[in-house]
């Protein structure tokens, strides 16, 4: 690393420590003061009156504090970033009131509604009300979309859709481990469409999980109206993936939404997904709905009237009132959301900007965010009495201990000879069985099919069905059941993605993701504890079919490395046992990439095994070493058998390094550098060139001899464009992936050293 990248790197963390330390909430623990709202949803068969108005109560509260944060934003000429976040406040006060932690969990789908999970927290205590007033989108605590906080979501989303699976892995991890437990995913009404969403609903289906989803519909997008986006019914759709509807008219009927979850909550004891689906008012109904029953209503006739002659609008227009738009209740936006959504003069969809120029105490003293007088005498009951103490724990810190294995289980693994040639999958089903047998309850695996490519079989008959999830061809979101796994429980336990490295990609795109959002928005909680294990990486995937192919894995693997806690990348069966053992040992997110092919079990200089099955796991291992040797070879995973062959070649002039995963150790480029005069790297994988690039672990190294005068040369793919469908022999031979290859870099390095 240059001094300047060294100098950067040290400055760039020092920021990131004092972000946490001026933090209030990205602390390992944190204890709130927080009001006694809690329902039972088993033994109570409908909320009586001083709990209607005590949940309306503080609905109000969390709209009020929403209110003002947002004209907080105004004044530094901020935009808003409603987002529907005031709609998200009254299902997600009576999920609050539902949520023990322990059996009742929840997490949120439109994650960009934000601000009304943030001032919900605040009114409850959770959270400091003036954080969430003064700091929403400003510093690390109150980011713009959901975020983890104490009392809230385990993970915060991101990309619409991306929670749902999410959700699901984590009713299946919390019904393995108790037949009481529920989940609640408040999601919006756009998100529900995407392809993650989809194969989220059927995870929940085919695995009869106690999830419910509460949909936000307020029938407005970003753009413009649900109709005239997307004009698309969910309710068929989602059914046909074998999600009960359960429908309901609005969100903001307090009684009425709690019978809808009472149902819910029902069919979630029984197994079965839900979806909560407010159809909202029109006279399609019976009675008549329009602006005159709106006033009537909500006792908002004079603003009514004001906004509908304004926009040329008749008060007997017939509307559609969306089920959970009422609680906007900043009353003039929301009458232009209406308008919006019925496709008349004057509607706005106010997804940004609502409050610029507007007077913060006038829009607090609207009828609607004004308590009557049971709801203040509700609210007032409720904030003198004693407060519940509540600790919210950050998830175990990277690297705890996780699954380990004992000596004696250690001593019961049978792993091939030093010299033989074997697949690395070898090593890695017998490091998952080892595991699986060792903690059955412990161990989930999310497959795609390909258990018997991948070997995960044998693990997965030694673990409850319960602990495992079969998703067919629905790889893309396989990684976002495990976070939901992940999130199910903070104590150690190993959460396994079974698929092909072709998937990576598509796989990481989401999955590794939220671990990005996570680690970014929230330093402390550490968030994920999977392990993306890929088999069929690299051209080392014999006559197997191109479409198992990732001839980019090792460079998609190296931009997650600042999140991922390891990526393993054994170069034979008794490494790759290594690197499971490892991985499962460790809380945290891996990467576990296992060619498939049969490749040469490295041997020592003696001749013995270079890996035991109780070695401890290293980023690099010494193959050969020679005395006076000037050329280093570091060979990345698979490759390390013919460096092996390379070294034995070139007489001892140069010294090989198996190169087992990332990161390196600290200044071990640097003692590579001031020891030998060149250094050759090989991998199986695309490393491009000079002039398009480089790629791979051929860059990492490239650029941080790029000021130390040592030469370099890479092995590695440089044109992938075609290959011949043969083993994995020729096909490195066809991608100049071979002995003599590193013979000449070697040579070449001498010459011109």
């Amino acid at each position: 690393m240059s001094n300047y990248s060294q100098a950067a790197w040290k400055a760039q963390q020092d920021r990131n420590d004092q972000l946490i330390a001026d933090s209030k909430y990205m602390r390992p623990s944190v204890t709130s003061q927080v009001l006694p709202l809690q329902i039972n949803m088993g033994s109570t068969d409908a909320l009586d009156d001083k709990q209607i108005a005590t949940l309306q109560a503080l609905e109000i509260e969390a709209a009020r504090i929403s209110i003002s944060s947002l004209a907080s934003l105004a004044t530094i000429g901020e935009l808003d970033h409603l987002g529907g976040g005031l709609d998200l406040i009254p299902s997600l006060m009576l999920t609050l009131a539902a949520t023990d932690y322990e059996k009742v969990q929840f997490t949120i789908e439109n994650a960009h509604a934000s601000i009304g999970y943030y001032a919900s927290l605040a009114a409850l205590g959770f959270v400091d009300r003036d954080s969430v007033v003064h700091q929403f989108r400003r510093g690390l605590d109150i980011p713009g979309h959901v975020s983890w906080v104490p009392g809230g979501t385990q993970l915060n989303g991101g990309r619409l859709g991306v929670m749902i699976p999410v959700a699901a892995g984590q009713g299946r991890g919390m019904r393995a481990r108790n037949p009481e437990s529920w989940v609640v995913c408040h999601c919006g009404d756009a998100g529900w469409i995407s392809g993650q969403a989809l194969n989220g609903f059927n995870a929940a289906d085919i695995g009869n999980l106690p999830l419910t989803l509460v949909m936000q519909r307020n029938g407005i997008q970003l753009s413009d109206s649900n109709k005239n986006v997307m004009d698309k019914d969910p309710r068929p759709i989602v059914e046909a993936m074998g999600v009960e509807i359960i429908e309901t008219k609005s969100l903001f009927d307090t009684a009425e939404m709690f019978q809808a979850y009472k149902q819910a909550h029902s069919r979630a004891m029984e197994g079965r997904p839900t979806m909560i689906y407010p159809t909202g008012y029109s006279s399609a109904d019976g009675d008549k709905v329009d602006f005159n029953w709106l006033a009537a209503r909500f006792g908002i006739g004079a603003e009514v009237e004001t906004i509908t002659g304004k926009n040329g609008v008749s008060m007997d227009q017939e509307i559609w009132v969306p089920g959970a738009m009422m609680s906007y209740r900043d009353i003039g936006p929301m009458l232009e959301c209406l308008l919006l959504v019925n496709n008349l003069p004057g509607g706005v969809g106010h997804h940004d900007g609502h409050m610029k120029g507007r007077d913060e105490a006038e829009v607090l003293a609207n009828p609607m965010l004004t308590r009557n007088d049971a709801q203040q005498a509700a609210f007032d009951e409720i904030s003198s009495a004693t407060k519940a103490v509540v600790t919210t724990n950050a998830r175990p810190a990277v690297g705890s201990k996780n699954l380990t294995l004992t000596a004696e289980q250690l001593g019961e693994v049978n792993l091939p000879d030093a010299g033989k040639k074997t697949s690395a999958r070898a090593g890695s089903e017998a490091g998952y069985l080892a595991v699986a047998k060792a903690h059955p309850d412990d161990v989930f695996v999310v497959s795609c099919d390909l258990n018997p490519s991948t070997k995960l079989g044998k693990a997965c008959a030694n673990i409850p069905a319960q602990n495992q999830i079969e998703l067919s061809i629905q790889e893309q979101v396989a990684l976002l059941v495990a976070n939901g796994l992940a999130m199910s429980s903070d104590k150690p336990q190993v959460n396994v993605v079974s698929t092909f490295s072709a998937f990576f990609e598509g796989i990481a795109r989401e999955g590794l993701e939220l671990w990005r959002y996570q680690r970014n928005l929230n330093g402390v909680n550490e968030g994920l504890n999977v392990i993306m294990h890929m088999s069929h990486v690299g051209a080392c995937t014999g006559r197997d079919h191109f479409s198992g192919w990732s001839l980019d894995w090792v460079t998609l693997a190296i931009g997650y490395l600042p999140y991922v806690d390891r990526f393993y990348a054994p170069a034979d069966a008794r490494g790759a046992f290594v690197a499971v053992r490892d991985a499962c040992a460790r809380y945290g997110a891996h990467i576990v990439a296992i060619p498939r092919d049969s490749l040469l079990v490295l041997s020592d200089e003696n001749g013995d095994a270079l890996f035991n099955a109780d070695s401890e796991w290293k980023a690099v291992t010494p193959l050969r070493k020679n005395d006076g040797a000037k050329i280093a070879i570091l060979a990345l995973g698979a490759t390390a058998g013919i460096a092996q062959d390379a070294a034995k070649q070139l007489g001892g002039t140069a010294d090989v390094y198996v190169v087992n995963g990332l990161p390196l150790p600290d200044d071990f480029l640097d003692g590579i550098f001031a020891q030998y005069d060149g250094v050759v790297t090989v991998e199986d994988g695309i490393i491009g060139t000079r002039c398009i690039g480089i790629r791979g672990f051929a860059s990492l190294v490239l650029s941080a001899a790029s000021n130390t005068g040592t030469k370099t040369e890479h092995i590695g793919i440089v044109d992938p464009r075609i290959a011949p469908s043969e083993g994995h022999a020729e096909v490195w031979e066809h991608f100049g992936l071979t002995t003599g290859a590193l013979v000449a870099a070697v040579q070449s390095l001498k010459r011109n050293g």
